[in-house]
C-alpha cells in the first residue's frame, strides 16, 4: 500500500490489527500512527464487535474486533464500500451472533448513521435482544433516532429504562451516536457530545435473557411489526466497558469544517424549476451550522424565502439565492437557481378559484354546510339561495317537517377579483327532519389498549336493551373500524350525534403505542390530525378522513371530542396538545399539554386552533354535558401525584353557560379517587359522560388506566360534583377511552344485527 492509498483509510473504519498486517514497513506505520489516529489504541480496549462495514461484497458481515463475532446481511441492503452499508427500508439488516451481551455489566455502542429523510416510524437503528411469540420484544437494548433515545428492558416496552435527547436525530446527514452503561449511569452522545444522562439504571446488559439473546440486529427492531432501518451505517462498534467521554469523543468529534460540508450537502430547496409560492429557508442546519441567505433579486425571492411572481405578461424570473453556512472559523457558500413564473392573469385565477369550490352532500343536506368567503388566489367569494328561507347565503340549513318532502335549491357563488368575477351554480336536496323517537339504548365506542397489535383500533358495545350497565361486545370482540392512515392506530373514539339526529361522527385519536411506547415522542412529534368517520345509521360508515387540525406548534393531538354549540350552529372539536414556541421546530422545549379547540360543520373544514384550557400544567381528556343551560366539563388533572397535587391522575369537574368561556367556574375535583366511605379508583382518564334514558341520572365512565379500564359512577346532580361508583355493572372485558352514545331502539337493534352478539 502506497501513501496515496493509505491516507484513503480513515482509522477509525479499521481495526489497527488489520491495518499493521497490510502495511508494507514500520517507518510507514509509525507516520500514520502519529499523525491520524493518536487515541484510537486506547478506545480498541475492550472491542468486542467491530463491523466497519466498507465491504463491496458478501453476506457474511466481518468483524474487525478479533472476537470473530461475523453477522449476516439479509435483505434489501447494499454496499457502498468507504460510504458504509445501504439498508432499504423494506428488511434489509445485519444480523450479530446470538449472546453477544452475555455476562456483559458495562457496555458501549457506537455506529455512524444517515438516517433517509423518509424514514417511517417506529424504528430502531439497532437492537439486541429477544422477541416474544406474539412479536413483541421481551427484553432488549435499543436505540432509535425517534426522540433520539436508547432504552434498556427487560420484558417489554412498558420496562424500558430510557435515556433520551427529547429530540429526534437529524435526518439525511451523517451523524455518529455512541451509548454508554455503567455502574448504573447511562450516556447517550451525539458527534462526541454528552446530549442526555440517566442514572439509577437497574439492568445490566448481561442480565437480558439471562444472557441468551437470539435477536440481535442492525437496522432492524426486536419488535416485528416496526419498521427496518432506511438510510446508511457504518463503524459499527460494541465494547465490553463504558468509553469514558474522551474517548467517546475521539471516536465521534466532527471539525468545523465538516460540520459546513454536511451541512450544506443537507440542504435542499427541493424542486426550484417552477416556484410560486414561499420557499422555506433554513436558518440553520442539523449538525450546527447557520445559514445566511442572499438573493440576486430579491423583489422576486427574498433573502427570507417570500416569492413575488412577476406580474403578468412579464418574461419569467431566474434567481440565484446563496447560502453561507458558518460553524466557528469555517465558512462555504453554495447557490442555488429559482425560477419564478410570471403571475397567472386575474381571469385565470377566479376560473381556478371557481372551480375549486365544492358544497359537500350536496344531493342530502341534513345540517349546516360550510360556504367559504375566501378563496385560492386572493378572491372573494359571496352567495346566493333560491331558497334563502332553507339555506341561507351563509349557510344555516332549516330542513322541512318530518313526513314533508325534500327541498330541491340553487346555491350561486360569485368569485371575485378586482374587476373580474365569475358565477357558479350549486344544485341542493335538503332532506327532511327524521321522526323523533325514544331512545331506549346505548352503544359504547372505545379501544382495548396498547397491549394487543389491534388493541388501538375501533371496538364497539351493544348495551343488554335499555340498561346502561350491562353489554354484550359487537363483532366477536373484534375491531369494526381498523385506521388505514397516519399511525394505523386510533385511541380515544368519540361518536357525536347531529342536532338534527340522522347523522353520526366519530372521531379519534390518531396515534399507535404498541410496539413502540414512546410517550415522550409521541407528545412531541406526534400526529397533528385527527380520524374522522361519518355514518347515517351506526352501521355503515364513510372512508376514513385523515384531517389536519392543529397547528405546527403541535406535539400531538390527544383525545378528541366534540359538542354542537346551537349559538354558533357549529361543532366546537377540542382534543390536548403539548404546544411547542416557534422557534422550537424540533420541540425539544419543555412544556404542558392544553385543551385546544376548533369550530367545524362538517367534520372537513375546521377554523385555526386556539386555547381553551391551559391551568399551567397538563390537563387532557375533557368531555362535556349540557343541562338545563349549564355547561358541565370533565378534565383530567395530568399532573404527577404529589402530597401538594393529592387530586392529580383524576377528574377535575367546571361549568359554565357559554361553552366556548375561558373562564369556567371550579365544581369539584379528585373525582374517581376514593374516600371512606365512597370507593374509588387508583387513577382515572378519558371521562365520557352521559345521562340515563330511563331516569333523572348521569353517569360518568372514568378510564382506570394502568388497571381496570373503564369504571361507571353515576350521580342524579351534576352541580354537586359528587359521584359513587355503580353497585352492579357487567362492561365489555377490556375497555378503553371511549363514549357511550344513547341510541333509539331502531338503532340498536341494527347494530346488533349488523355486528351480531356472539
Amino acid at each position: 500500500m502506497d501513501q496515496s492509498t493509505l491516507t484513503q483509510h480513515n482509522p477509525r473504519r479499521k481495526h489497527l490489527a488489520r491495518t499493521l498486517a497490510a502495511l508494507a514497513s514500520l517507518p510507514l506505520i509509525l507516520a500514520s500512527l502519529v499523525t491520524t489516529a493518536p487515541a484510537q489504541g486506547a478506545s480498541d480496549a475492550g472491542l468486542i464487535v467491530h463491523y466497519p462495514l466498507d465491504q463491496t461484497t458478501g453476506t457474511t458481515v466481518v468483524d474487525e474486533s478479533g472476537a470473530g463475532r461475523d453477522g449476516t446481511l439479509a435483505g434489501d441492503a447494499t454496499w457502498l464500500g468507504g460510504e458504509g452499508l445501504s439498508l432499504g427500508g423494506t428488511d434489509g439488516h445485519v444480523r450479530l451472533p446470538n449472546d453477544v451481551m452475555a455476562g456483559l455489566t458495562s457496555i458501549t455502542v457506537s455506529l455512524e448513521v444517515k438516517i433517509a429523510a423518509d424514514q417511517a416510524t417506529p424504528y430502531f437503528i439497532w437492537g439486541l435482544g429477544n422477541t416474544g411469540s406474539n412479536g413483541s420484544g421481551n427484553g432488549y437494548l435499543f436505540t432509535t433516532g425517534n426522540a433520539y433515545r436508547t432504552a434498556i428492558a427487560t420484558g417489554n416496552w412498558s420496562t424500558e429504562q430510557t435515556v433520551t435527547a427529547g429530540r429526534n436525530l437529524a435526518r439525511d446527514t451523517w451523524k455518529t451516536i455512541s451509548y454508554t452503561l455503567a455502574d448504573g449511569t447511562a450516556v447517550l452522545y451525539e458527534d462526541g457530545v454528552e446530549v442526555a444522562r440517566r442514572t439509577g439504571v437497574t439492568i445490566t446488559p448481561g442480565q437480558i435473557g439471562n444472557g441468551v439473546t437470539t435477536a440481535n440486529y442492525l437496522g432492524r427492531s426486536v419488535y416485528s411489526n416496526d419498521r427496518h432501518l432506511k438510510g446508511q451505517v457504518r463503524d459499527f462498534r460494541m465494547y465490553d466497558r463504558a468509553l469514558t467521554a474522551a474517548e467517546v469523543h475521539e471516536l465521534g468529534h466532527v471539525t468545523d469544517e465538516q460540520r459546513v460540508e454536511r451541512d450544506l450537502t443537507w440542504l435542499d430547496l427541493g424542486d426550484t424549476s417552477r416556484v410560486v409560492s414561499d420557499l422555506s429557508l433554513p436558518s440553520s442546519g442539523p449538525n450546527g451550522s447557520t445559514f445566511t441567505w442572499a438573493s440576486s433579486a430579491p423583489e422576486v425571492v427574498s433573502a427570507t424565502g417570500a416569492v413575488t411572481r412577476p406580474p403578468h405578461g412579464s418574461p419569467d424570473a431566474a434567481v440565484t439565492l446563496t447560502a453561507t453556512a458558518a460553524h466557528g472559523s469555517e465558512s462555504r457558500s453554495e447557490e442555488f437557481t429559482v425560477n419564478v413564473p410570471a403571475d397567472i392573469s386575474d381571469e385565470e385565477k377566479v376560473t381556478r378559484a371557481a372551480a375549486a369550490l365544492r358544497v359537500w352532500d350536496a344531493d342530502e343536506i341534513r345540517g349546516n354546510i360550510t360556504l367559504p368567503t375566501q378563496g385560492l388566489h386572493g378572491t372573494s367569494i359571496s352567495w346566493t339561495s333560491s331558497e334563502p328561507d332553507v339555506v341561507t347565503p351563509t349557510g344555516e340549513v332549516d330542513r322541512p317537517a318530518y313526513g314533508n318532502n325534500p327541498v330541491r335549491l340553487a346555491l350561486n357563488a360569485t368569485v371575485n377579483l378586482g374587476k373580474t368575477k365569475e358565477k357558479r351554480k350549486f344544485r341542493l336536496t335538503v332532506l327532511p327532519l327524521p321522526k323523533q323517537e325514544p331512545l331506549e339504548g346505548y352503544t359504547f365506542a372505545y379501544f382495548t389498549g396498547e397491549g394487543t397489535a389491534d388493541g388501538e383500533q375501533v371496538y364497539l358495545a351493544a348495551s343488554k336493551g335499555n340498561d346502561p350497565l350491562h353489554w354484550d361486545e359487537l363483532n366477536g370482540g373484534e375491531p369494526v373500524l381498523r385506521s388505514q392512515h397516519g399511525d394505523k392506530g386510533v385511541r380515544d373514539p368519540f361518536i357525536i350525534r347531529s342536532p338534527e339526529g340522522d347523522k353520526f361522527y366519530l372521531i379519534a385519536t390518531d396515534l399507535k403505542i404498541h410496539g413502540n411506547g414512546d410517550w415522550d415522542a409521541a407528545q412531541r412529534q406526534g400526529s397533528r390530525h385527527i380520524e374522522v368517520w361519518e355514518s347515517t345509521d351506526l352501521v355503515n360508515w364513510s372512508e376514513q378522513r385523515h384531517v389536519r387540525v392543529s397547528s405546527p406548534q403541535a406535539g400531538n393531538t390527544w383525545a378528541p371530542e366534540a359538542y354542537y354549540d346551537e349559538g354558533i350552529g357549529a361543532y366546537v372539536v377540542f382534543w390536548a396538545s403539548k404546544l411547542y414556541e416557534k422557534n422550537d421546530p424540533e420541540h425539544a422545549g419543555s412544556t404542558h399539554n392544553r385543551m385546544v379547540y376548533v369550530t367545524t360543520r362538517d367534520f372537513r373544514t375546521f377554523s385555526e386552533p386556539e386555547v381553551w384550557i391551559d391551568p399551567g400544567y397538563s390537563v387532557i381528556d375533557s368531555t362535556v354535558a349540557e343541562h338545563e343551560g349549564t355547561y358541565y366539563r370533565f378534565t383530567k388533572d395530568e399532573r404527577n401525584n404529589t402530597s401538594t397535587t393529592p387530586c392529580s391522575k383524576f377528574i377535575v369537574e367546571e361549568k359554565a353557560t357559554s361553552l366556548l368561556d375561558l373562564d369556567w367556574s371550579f365544581v369539584a375535583e379528585c373525582i374517581g379517587k376514593g374516600t371512606a366511605d365512597n370507593p374509588g379508583i387508583d387513577r382515572g382518564e378519558g371521562p365520557t359522560i352521559f345521562k340515563s334514558n330511563t331516569e333523572d341520572k348521569w353517569y360518568l365512565f372514568i378510564d382506570e388506566f394502568g388497571g381496570r379500564g373503564y369504571v361507571p359512577f353515576e350521580t342524579t346532580d351534576l352541580e354537586s360534583g359528587f359521584f359513587r361508583i355503580s353497585s352492579d355493572y357487567q362492561l365489555p372485558s377490556r375497555p378503553r377511552h371511549g363514549t357511550v352514545l344513547p341510541v333509539t331502539k331502531a338503532e340498536l337493534d341494527r347494530i346488533r344485527t349488523a355486528y351480531r352478539v356472539f
